[in-house]
């Protein structure tokens, strides 16, 4: 299977976690007009699910190095299993959430409060568990991410309260969606052996792991989503015929947003080898910088904000910038 050999390799794979993880939000923004997430989210399920077994069925099958998909399977433990599909489970239940804030508060919110919360998160937790790179510059980045997801959270307060239609639920979602989204990325570090280019008996190579995660994903959506289209948190109900009603470019808008992101789950599983876990999420979790640049700039999503916000939102990136760059010499 294909291996990552070098940190400066791991750091370039991380800064593509970024860019995938903040951008596959663009798809719900432009499937939005006609598409309900709702059923814009079965196809980014199918598109996870997808990517994840191509990527097995090739880098995952090719090469010298760590052991092949296909009899990664046949040896692996059902609890390294059963905690890959469990870090789906897990990342599920935060993404659907997340996504429901996107609808609501969209990207320039949902992923600094969000996706902000669960870096912090999920550093402390993957840190615990394998401490790789330096404390003191780990936790400095995420004292300033944290100053940086207050920000943001008060600047979208500020602009809720000035009846431009923002709502509450959104931010409330976001951190929900966040407490959540840190948890899941441990259970599938777990699952793997530490040192891809030994395999240990019974644990899962990285390529497994996300096949794995993703068919926990795609089960628990079956429970999860489903409540959903019967009690959505805004607007009426949707039903699995409305889902087959939709146009061919609705479908195929999602499945990429899913694909874009399974992307970056791969490289940043992949980089967790020579970055360590913590690091690793950690890098790629600056997808909130990028989130918020779309959101800001492109989507105008505060264009009818009070003054002062600007300079929130500004202060917001700078921490965020400064806070990723602590993360990335942490090594």
């Amino acid at each position: 299977m294909f291996i990552i050999e070098s940190y400066s390799t791991a750091v370039l794979f991380c800064i593509v976690t970024m860019l995938c993880w903040g951008s596959w939000a663009n798809t719900q923004k432009l499937a939005a007009g006609t598409w309900r997430f709702e059923l814009f989210y079965w196809d980014y399920v199918l598109g996870i699910v997808a990517l994840a077994l191509i990527s097995a069925l090739t880098l995952g099958s090719l090469g010298d190095g760590g052991r092949s998909f296909l009899v990664d399977v046949q040896q692996a433990d059902t609890a390294n299993i059963g905690s890959a599909i469990w870090g789906g489970v897990l990342f599920n239940a935060a993404n659907i959430l997340l996504v429901a804030a996107i609808s609501i508060a969209g990207m320039s919110v949902a992923f600094p409060v969000g996706i902000g919360l669960a870096l912090v998160i999920g550093v402390v937790v993957n840190y615990l568990n394998a401490p790789v790179g330096s404390a003191s510059l780990l936790f400095g980045g995420m004292a300033l991410i944290v100053v940086a997801i207050l920000l943001n959270a008060f600047a979208y307060r500020r602009t809720a309260t000035t009846g431009t239609g923002l709502s509450t639920k959104g931010l409330v979602l976001s951190v929900i969606a966040g407490c959540l989204m840190g948890l899941f990325y441990g259970y599938v570090a777990q699952a793997m052996f530490p040192n891809f280019d030994v395999p240990e008996p019974g644990k899962l190579s990285p390529y497994t792991a996300v096949v794995f995660f993703a068919l926990g994903i795609l089960m628990s959506n079956f429970l999860f989503n489903t409540l959903l289209m019967w009690r959505p948190f805004v607007g009426t109900s949707v039903s699995y015929a409305d889902y087959f009603q939709g146009s061919g470019r609705d479908h195929l808008t999602g499945i990429l947003g899913g694909m874009i992101w399974c992307l970056g789950m791969s490289f940043s599983i992949l980089a967790s080898d020579k970055a360590g876990p913590a690091i690793s999420y950690g890098l790629g979790q600056g997808a909130t910088v990028v989130a918020a640049l779309w959101g800001i700039y492109v989507w105008k999503e505060f264009r009818s904000a009070p003054r002062g916000v600007s300079m929130l939102l500004n202060g917001m990136l700078l921490c965020y910038i400064i806070g990723i760059g602590l993360l990335i010499i942490a090594r």
